[in-house]
């Protein structure tokens, strides 16, 4: 019997320069040559993809408009459709930002500011791991790279399906992350929170009842994770939010990364109180830049028996 031997992650293969791949290594030089563009060029470049994505992706589009229609209600229809827009945008922009903070990092000298760093000292002052609690956002890795001019942040990831493009994004996401952990190694998790690191993590989608619990999230009953719970439990972690975004002139951008106070009494008794504690955090946050989170997502798309659908 024939094994298929093991690669660790981000380990050339040689199969990697066969035939079926050269259209990845094509896609991936084209990459490196737009992160050099000039700015201007490259934001430009982020609002026509962003528009076109918008018109081309149809149930994208409708996705992230419910999305939007349910979660401010304040909102006008023209309103919902701008914003819904800019959503695409700011994730074709947020590509470029990922490219420069892969291949460019020194563009963002100078443009990056932090807030409420003293509560990650004072947790590493006490060897106490930190679990970050913060929301898929359009920056994507850009907002690692942000993170990681003022301290070590290790990343939670999901490895791509195709093994060079997943090589690919794990060697460039080396040089922002002390260490990327697989979403499927909790025992690999729990053993980083343990050892002191500060560890990025997201729970804002929605990965049914079996891996959470219905809870408001802008006052609609979601499916919440609750995998948090039982690692700070376990690690005696702190649960810190973090929150980053870009703001300011787009065509001069600043960039913000604001850390809250740990969330006390996390985990409680109550995973329920516990769930709906942690989308006050994500709904304050992303109240600040509506727009650079990933509203494509179906966040609504679990509904028990009881609760009306809110996709078509």
């Amino acid at each position: 019997m024939s094994h298929q031997p093991e690669f660790k992650p981000g380990e050339f293969q040689w199969s990697f320069l066969l035939p079926q791949y050269w259209g990845i290594w094509i896609g991936i030089i084209c990459l490196m040559m737009l992160a050099i563009l000039p700015w201007a060029l490259q934001f430009r470049l982020g609002q026509a993809l962003g528009n076109v994505c918008f018109k081309a992706l149809r149930s994208r589009r409708e996705t992230t408009l419910r999305n939007l229609e349910v979660c401010f209600p304040e909102w006008s229809a023209a309103e919902v459709e701008a914003n819904a827009r800019q959503v695409f945008v700011d994730q074709m922009i947020g590509v470029f930002e990922t490219l420069n903070a892969w291949y460019s990092p020194k563009w963002f000298q100078g443009r990056v500011t932090i807030e409420g760093l003293e509560y990650v000292e004072h947790a590493q002052a006490q060897n106490q791991g930190i679990l970050f609690l913060g929301t898929h956002s359009t920056l994507l890795d850009a907002g690692g790279y942000l993170c990681a001019q003022y301290f070590e942040p290790d990343v939670v990831y999901r490895p791509q399906n195709n093994p060079l493009l997943d090589m690919l994004i794990y060697r460039c996401r080396a040089t922002i992350y002390a260490n990327q952990i697989d979403h499927d190694d909790m025992r690999g998790l729990v053993r980083k929170l343990k050892q002191g690191h500060a560890i990025w993590y997201s729970p804002d989608q929605d990965f049914g009842l079996k891996q959470g619990v219905m809870a408001p999230f802008f006052g609609v009953p979601a499916a919440t994770v609750t995998a948090h719970r039982r690692l700070l439990k376990m690690t005696k972690a702190a649960a810190i939010p973090l929150y980053f975004y870009r703001h300011g002139d787009i065509k001069n951008p600043q960039y913000h990364v604001l850390i809250e106070a740990p969330v006390e009494h996390l985990p409680s008794e109550d995973e329920i109180d516990d769930a709906t504690r942690v989308n006050q955090i994500i709904e304050r946050q992303l109240r600040i830049a509506p727009t650079q989170y990933m509203w494509f997502h179906r966040r609504f798309k679990t509904r028990p028996d009881g609760y009306e659908n809110i996709y078509k």
